[in-house]
């Protein structure tokens, strides 16, 4: 379950997106490193640690994410999507980006998720 901090508009999202660019980047980059190492991992102490720093760098990321107020919704690393909670046509709903999109343009339920996305309606880029 998501504890909301905070609720964005289309402007407060895309002033994020550079940072959350970065931060996509190292969580899909630090990802795909630990889905290495659990696919080959033979034990030895070296891969050990590097798996546990692998981890704790991957929970930082993450919380910088959350402090921002948004989240990520990509469990297998694959195209890095995140969530920042918003209200359209008066709902509560997720602006959602995937990473390699260079802007933000699509939002869905909050109980759909990102198979269900639609775009954002015109007045929102009007206000903006």
């Amino acid at each position: 379950m998501i504890t909301v901090t905070r609720t964005f508009t289309l402007e407060d999202a895309r002033k994020t997106l550079p940072l959350v660019i970065q931060i996509v980047h190292d969580i899909l980059s630090t990802g795909n490193e630990l889905k290495y190492y659990a696919e080959n991992n033979t034990g030895t102490a070296l891969e050990d640690r590097r798996v546990d720093e692998l981890i704790s760098r991957f929970k930082s990321y993450m919380q910088e994410l959350e402090e921002i107020g948004c989240y990520y919704k990509d469990s297998d690393f694959s195209s890095g999507l995140v969530d920042f909670p918003a209200t359209i046509d008066g709902k509560e709903v997720f602006i959602c980006w995937k990473y390699g999109d260079s802007d933000i343009i699509h939002y869905h339920d909050i109980d759909v998720g990102y198979a269900g996305r639609k775009l954002i309606p015109n007045q929102y880029y009007l206000n903006n």
